[in-house]
């Protein structure tokens, strides 16, 4: 009797996105950061927002400085370029490189020491000028590199695992931005999956400075009973200011919410951002309301998370400077570089 002949069924076919590539096509090298850290999480939401959004990794930028944060690039995205610059330099060399070529999309991975310490001068004027990038800070309230010491963004009061009290008030890097010129700022917290890979989808949707502060729990120096960045501490003090749906321009528009009860705010590319509304009366497009909201929340003991201030009108710094279409890095010599003559002109008119 013959032995009948078993045919396996054809393996699926991976699942691919809207330009036909697989989620394995952002990922980036093994992390070498502490197993459970939060930076590691938020990699993985950078992945899934730029799987999802169809976005070419060889048309992105990322770019870093230096500390526990600047090392997550590496770790999404490997097909994109990527920059490491010097200690809190980051925002000038985002600047140039933007500048240089305004249609890649840019990312840049901080963290609170080398945002709000030694590159505090530099977060500022990038805020200010409106560059359109995404600047995330991977925020956990210690120097992770040099062994846990308290940062500029940890709240006064806040305990170190050897019992040091710290007793100088937090820099509120989110009221700092709006207040600036940022035109998109939120805070979200890296165990919060749902709402970081929305801010992060919308993020990629907007034009102009979009700073996301995110409270990423360091599980070796600053994951203890008396931090304040702590998962359990987050998990028992964050409360949502809104929550976020997101319609990529590239899906059907349909109403999620209750007219009345929701912001739909429309970005650059089509996409639509909805923000519904948990604090009564809270307006994400007042500039004034949101620090004041940050303010009185902090003064609670409250962390408020989501998109605090969003303005989808003010130009951006690219903008401002009227640069021509093409990449400044593309164009030949003779198209950016004065002729003899025109230096000539010049040198007359000083005289």
């Amino acid at each position: 009797m013959a032995t009948p002949t078993v045919t396996n069924p054809p393996a699926p076919a991976p699942k691919t996105n809207r330009i036909g590539l697989q989620v394995l096509d952002y990922r980036g090298g093994k992390t070498t950061l502490c197993a459970g850290c939060g930076h590691n999480a938020i990699s993985e939401r950078i992945i899934d927002a730029m799987y999802e959004m169809g976005v070419q990794p060889e048309r992105v930028m990322k770019l870093s400085g230096i500390g526990c944060s600047s090392k997550s690039p590496a770790y999404f995205m490997s097909r994109a370029h990527s920059f490491n610059s010097v200690h809190g330099r980051m925002p000038s060399v985002a600047t140039g490189a933007i500048l240089a070529n305004k249609t890649m999309t840019s990312i840049g991975v901080s963290g609170d020491g080398d945002t709000a310490s030694i590159g505090m001068g530099q977060f500022v004027h990038l805020m200010r000028r409106n560059l359109p990038m995404i600047y995330v800070i991977e925020d956990n309230g210690v120097y992770g590199l040099t062994k846990g010491q308290f940062s500029a963004t940890a709240d006064l009061g806040s305990r170190l695992k050897t019992g040091v009290v710290n007793d100088l008030p937090a820099i509120d890097t989110c009221s700092l931005a709006i207040e600036l010129g940022a035109t998109f700022v939120g805070r979200s917290f890296s165990g919060d999956k749902k709402q970081l890979l929305a801010m992060l989808k919308a993020a990629i949707a907007h034009k102009g400075t979009v700073m996301l502060d995110v409270i990423s729990p360091c599980v070796t120096f600053n994951d203890h009973e008396g931090s304040t960045k702590s998962y359990k501490y987050m998990q028992e003090h964050e409360e949502a200011i809104n929550e976020i749906g997101f319609v990529p321009h590239f899906q059907d528009i349909a109403v999620d919410y209750d007219p009345g009860t929701t912001y739909d705010v429309r970005m650059h590319d089509g996409s639509h951002l909805r923000l519904r509304k948990l604090h009564e009366d809270y307006n994400p497009t007042d500039r004034v309301s949101a620090v004041k909201t940050l303010m009185e929340a902090h003064s609670k003991g409250e962390v408020l998370t989501g998109v605090f201030y969003i303005d989808t009108q003010k130009p951006t710094f690219t903008d401002l400077l009227n640069l021509v279409d093409e990449p400044l890095a593309t164009l030949p010599q003779e198209r950016i570089r004065p002729g003899k003559q025109a230096l000539e002109e010049i040198m007359t008119r000083l005289q």
